[in-house]
C-alpha cells in the first residue's frame, strides 16, 4: 500500500512560469526586504552576549533604520537575525512558541541546544528557501551557550561568531581583541566595537547598535546601546537667492498654441 503524501507540504513552484513571462514583459516583481546586517556574539566570563545593527535594506533602499535584530526565543535565550526581515522573524516567533509549549510539557527551562535543534531541522527542510542566517545566545543548567545557525540548517558553536553582510568587518574585530575570561563592561564594549566596524564598513549594515547580556536568571536587553549615525547641524546654509535657478515653463501664446520659456523670477 503506497504511503500518504501531503500534497500542501513544502513550498510550491507552480507560478514560476508565470512570474518569468511577467518579468519578461516588464513587470517587476516585489523585493523582499533584506536586514543586510551585521550580527555577533561572544561569550564571557558570566554569560553571552549578543550585538545588531538596525538597519533593513530593499535593494538599494533603506527600508528600515531602526530595525530589531535581537529576537526573544524564551526567557534565558535571545537570538539574532540576518537574511529576509520576514523569516527571521517568522521563523523566530515559531520557535519562540514552540519552546514555550516544550517548557510547559516538561515543567522546566528549555536548554539553548534544544532551540538549535528546533531551528536547524527547519531550516534544512527548506533547503535554505528561509532566507534566515541566525546567532543563537542563551543560558541554561549546563551554562552558557552560542550558536551559528546557516539557512540551510548547519550549524556550529563557538566562543565567538559574526554572521551578515558586515560580517568580515566585525570579525577582524573579534580575532585581534577578543581573550577567555571578558568582564561584562569589556564584553559589551568589544561587542559595540565589533557592530561599529561592519557598520561603517558594510552598506547594508548601519543606524545604531542593539546589545542583549544574557546571564543566569538575567536578561539585559539594551536597545540602541551606541548611536554613530547621529544628525548633526548642516555646516553650512544651503538656501540660495530666488533666480539662481533656472526652469522651464510652458507658456499659451497668441494663436493658443502651447510653447515654453525661460523663467528666471522665481
Amino acid at each position: 500500500m503506497a504511503p500518504l503524501e501531503d500534497a500542501n507540504a513544502g513550498f510550491k513552484f507552480d507560478n514560476v512560469k508565470r512570474n518569468q513571462i511577467l518579468s519578461d514583459k516588464g513587470y517587476n516583481l516585489p523585493g523582499a526586504t533584506k536586514t543586510g546586517t551585521t550580527i555577533v556574539g561572544i561569550i564571557y566570563k558570566d554569560g553571552v552576549i549578543l550585538g545588531a545593527d538596525t538597519r533593513a535594506t530593499n535593494g538599494p533602499i533603506v527600508a528600515d533604520k531602526n530595525c530589531r535584530k535581537i529576537h526573544y526565543l524564551a526567557p534565558n535565550m535571545y537570538c539574532c537575525g540576518a537574511g529576509t526581515a520576514a523569516d527571521t522573524d517568522s521563523t523566530t516567533n515559531m520557535i519562540s512558541s514552540q519552546l514555550a509549549l516544550h517548557s510547559l510539557n516538561t515543567g522546566r527551562e528549555a536548554r539553548v541546544v534544544t532551540a538549535m535543534t528546533m531551528l536547524k531541522q527547519y531550516l534544512f527542510r527548506y533547503q535554505g528557501y528561509v532566507g534566515a542566517a541566525l546567532v543563537l545566545g542563551g543560558y541554561d543548567i549546563s551554562g552558557p551557550h552560542l550558536f551559528t545557525i546557516h539557512p540551510h540548517g548547519s550549524t556550529s558553536e563557538l566562543p565567538f561568531t559574526t554572521m551578515g553582510s558586515g560580517s568580515l568587518a566585525a570579525m577582524s574585530v573579534f580575532e585581534s581583541r577578543w581573550r577567555s575570561g571578558l568582564s561584562r563592561d569589556e564584553g559589551v564594549e568589544l561587542v559595540k566595537d565589533a557592530i561599529e566596524a561592519g557598520i561603517f564598513n558594510d552598506l547594508g549594515s548601519g543606524s545604531n547598535v542593539d546589545v542583549c547580556v544574557i546571564t543566569k536568571g538575567n536578561v539585559e536587553y539594551l536597545r540602541g546601546y551606541s548611536t554613530p549615525n547621529e544628525r548633526v547641524p548642516k555646516e553650512q546654509s544651503y538656501r540660495f537667492a530666488r533666480g539662481t535657478t533656472e526652469f522651464i515653463v510652458p507658456r499659451v501664446g497668441p494663436s493658443g498654441e502651447e510653447s515654453t520659456a525661460m523663467d528666471v523670477s522665481a
